[in-house]
């Protein structure tokens, strides 16, 4: 835990792993939060490596681009830093970090991004998260190819397209200047937070509770309360519209594994090949985490990934659609086994004309469709019929089968000659 009374750092190695992979550091003009990669093979050293070079850049400046041109540089250099360390250990190859930092100048603040920890700004209530994640599934959002609805449940929404590390010397980092006001809240976390707690839930704490040091641990605590199977680190700076250099009463510190010392075993005078795996896996919502590795952001390996997807798309297109024709089938068939039950069904009734006959089905409708037909018509009319047989044949004679059918439309015609009961 590192504070300060504007400035909080809180980092948590969760509920789940072993050992912290992620770092955060608050200074007093620079605020970083890294979650490293490589599992025990060396994310910790990764953010740990990362977030100290980056630190050294924790400096007055006089304006705010050349705080933007500083920070960056700190994390190209903190890159370069990275592949020298595997060329030395070559046990921590594929190790890699996301970073993101905010440097303070007056009434503005120098951001730099690259991986999906993220970077919030509250102002009057509202919370905005002002970093764009470098995730596939972000891509597939930006493209307009899903919503951000369907990336939050998407098979691939934890794999990640650039982050810090040994493969690429001159990474693609974001970089923007924002204005910031007195009451401004400033939050920067890894996807410990992000992934497990919603962010109306995060914008309800960063506003009932004043206390920069108690919503930085209220919020750590929300993520443990969801089972944090994460790493968990968040920075938290208040802007109270004084200048931090009158103020004089901010610190530095360190959290997670860059407060620790660095521990890692030598890697001997050869250097092995580097083997990347071919994607970079943050841990699942509601599974535990996996370790985690890094893929440049390369068209071919996109491309390979938006045809997967398009795949798994036509599948569960495929999917639905059978399993809607296997309903419409079981329903009609069902219908059809229904009617073929009922045209084993016979009765003697009147037609419309008043004539007597007999019907095949039951006497029975669905909507516009009749469950019965005739079957035979007599020339007998009804009301040739002696009154009890004029009755029962209005209210129909149920028949056991086509023959008895038969047997009673003779009955009531020999009745109706006869003028006397069958």
């Amino acid at each position: 835990m590192a504070t300060t009374p504007l400035s909080a750092a809180v980092s948590h190695v969760g509920k789940i792993r072993s050992n912290n992979q992620d770092s955060g550091y608050s200074g007093r003009h620079l605020f970083v939060v890294a979650d490293g990669m490589g599992g025990h093979a060396g994310g910790d050293v990764a953010s740990a490596i990362a977030t100290k070079r980056i630190a050294e850049a924790d400096a007055a400046y006089t304006a705010v681009a050349d705080a933007e041109s500083a920070l960056q540089a700190a994390m190209i250099a903190a890159n370069s830093l990275l592949a020298e360390t595997v060329f030395e250990h070559s046990e921590l190859t594929g190790m890699g970090t996301t970073v993101s930092g905010i440097l303070r100048v007056g009434d503005q603040i120098a951001l730099a991004h690259i991986g999906d920890s993220r970077i919030y700004r509250l102002r009057d209530g509202t919370l905005e998260q002002v970093t764009a994640d470098h995730t596939f599934v972000q891509r597939l959002v930006d493209s307009g190819r899903i919503t951000p609805e369907e990336a939050a449940v998407h098979p691939r929404r934890s794999v990640l397209m650039r982050v810090l590390g040994d493969v690429d010397a001159a990474p693609e980092i974001d970089t923007k200047i924002l204005d910031t006001r007195a009451g401004d809240r400033w939050l920067l976390c890894s996807d410990g937070l992000s992934s497990y707690v919603a962010e109306d839930k995060i914008a309800q704490i960063l506003t009932t509770v004043r206390s920069t040091q108690a919503a930085a641990d209220r919020l750590v605590k929300e993520s443990l309360d969801h089972g944090a199977p994460d790493n968990v680190t968040v920075v938290l700076l208040d802007d109270d519209g004084t200048d931090v250099d009158a103020d004089g009463s901010a610190g530095s510190g360190f959290v997670g594994s860059a407060a620790a010392p660095l521990m890692f075993e030598g890697g001997g005078s050869e250097r092995r090949p580097i083997r990347l795996p071919t994607l970079l896996l943050h841990p699942l919502k509601a599974s535990p985490p996996e370790d985690t590795h890094f893929e440049p952001e390369r068209e071919e390996f996109l491309e390979q990934l938006i045809e997967e997807d398009r795949r798994r798309a036509r599948r569960r297109r495929i999917t639905w659609l059978v399993g809607v024709v296997v309903v419409v089938a079981a329903i009609v068939g069902a219908i059809a086994l229904a009617y073929q039950w009922t045209q084993t069904h016979y009765y003697v009734g009147a037609t419309d004309d008043g004539r007597i006959a007999i019907f095949q089905g039951v006497q029975q409708t669905i909507g516009p469709i009749q469950l019965s037909h005739i079957e035979q018509t007599s020339a007998t009319r009804v009301d040739d019929l002696p009154a009890f047989q004029r009755q029962q044949v209005e209210a129909t004679i149920n028949a056991d089968d086509l023959l008895d059918a038969h047997d009673i439309l003779n009955r009531l015609v020999a009745a109706a000659e006869s003028g006397s009961t069958p």
